[in-house]
């Protein structure tokens, strides 16, 4: 019994409470609720995912055989019938080189997904092998004080995912040092707040490229004597200051509606100012300040491409940015894959954010 209850506990807490479902299919003990859930939470989900793949594939192929015909009679008017049935020809065997250049079929993503892989693995063995080759002179370079020769190749894709990772987290840091502390203090002083109201619907508003070419501007001058790539720098910055507004509006909001009897509480027990900070005010404003860092996180996230491709940072912005640019057969499909990549990345930060939330609150959230 103990352990039912205890396995129970586990496949709640991970998501997988289905699995529950799916055993007492099996075994009989399936109530008519329990299996109009388990239809609702696992089989019409999977039946979407499969109509939305059968929609996508007839759409691209429905573009492909548009682009197809079109380039044919284009053909067909510029060089004459037999130009027209070269290409013709040419398409129907699958030739690279004359492909229309449309939305990819969800086998073609599939395919260049595969490859990305292919190509980190080759990468990281060359990084690996460099790494090696170097190493004994490294070791006399840094004992003679000097830097280590370092790997200077173009990163993968699956390096661009982690490089835009560390952004976005150094991003969400910045935005909660800033924003938290400012909130509390919003919250807790009326004063504050109307000093500082006029400041956040001003520049709450302002577009991610501007504050780009802010921080920009005033990152380029403090480091103008220093020889490293400020990319990053600015990149982190950047998404910073464009994502903080969620959590500074709702750590005030959460601050200044704490319920007056715990505060009257607070001065009968004669807490210091920190005290009754972290023992009244925070615990009683978590899950708006939570909500707020959700939020932060999510615009973090969305933010960053743009910034990205514009201070030309290595991260998957850039990656989507280049792929634009180098137009190849497969450049689409790959831009596809980082689409679908930057989603799935997005909701496991949006769950994370929302699993810390039920370890540190009260208020136990179910989110969609």
């Amino acid at each position: 019994m103990k352990q039912s209850i205890t396995l129970g506990k586990v496949t709640k807490f991970m998501g997988l409470g289905f699995l529950g479902t799916i055993k007492d299919l099996f075994t009989g003990k399936l109530e008519k609720e329990d299996l109009i859930s388990f239809l609702r939470k696992v089989v019409v989900p999977f039946a979407s995912i499969l109509l939305f793949i059968g929609l996508w594939h007839m759409g691209s192929q429905s573009l492909y055989n548009i682009e197809a015909e079109f380039k044919i009679e284009k053909a067909l008017e510029d060089q004459g019938p037999a130009a027209a049935e070269a290409l013709r020809a040419c398409i129907a065997s699958g030739e690279s080189g004359c492909q229309p250049n449309t939305l990819p079929s969800p086998s073609q993503v599939w395919a260049s997904y595969q490859s990305l892989l292919r190509d980190h693995n080759i990468i990281s063995a060359d990084k690996a092998a460099f790494i090696e080759k170097t190493a004994v002179l490294n070791e006399k370079r840094i004992a003679e004080g000097k830097d280590p020769i370092t790997y200077t190749g173009r990163p993968s894709f699956v390096d661009q995912i982690f490089r835009s990772l560390k952004t976005v987290f150094a991003g969400f840091l910045l935005a909660l040092l800033i924003a938290v502390p400012l909130g509390i203090f919003i919250g807790l002083s009326p004063t504050l707040k109307s000093a500082f109201n006029w400041f956040i619907q001003i520049f709450k508003p302002v577009s991610p490229v501007v504050w780009y070419l802010l921080v920009f501007m005033i990152v380029k001058t403090l480091l103008i004597d220093s020889n490293e790539d400020s990319s990053f720098t600015i990149s982190f910055i950047s998404v910073g200051l464009c994502s903080m507004w969620a959590t500074l509006v709702n750590t005030a909001m959460g601050v200044s509606s704490v319920d007056k009897d715990y505060i009257n509480v607070a001065k009968v027990l004669k807490l210091g100012p920190f005290q009754k900070i972290f023992k009244v005010v925070l615990p009683s404003s978590l899950p708006l300040i939570f909500t707020g860092l959700k939020i932060t996180l999510s615009v973090a996230w969305m933010v960053l491409i743009a910034i990205e491709l514009l201070a030309q940072s290595p991260g998957l912005g850039l990656f989507v940015w280049e792929e634009f640019q180098n137009g190849a057969n497969d450049s689409n499909a790959k831009i596809i894959v980082a689409m679908f990549v930057i989603g799935i990345i997005g909701f496991l930060l949006d769950r994370l954010m929302l699993t810390i939330q039920n370890w540190v609150s009260f208020d136990k959230t179910d989110a969609i």
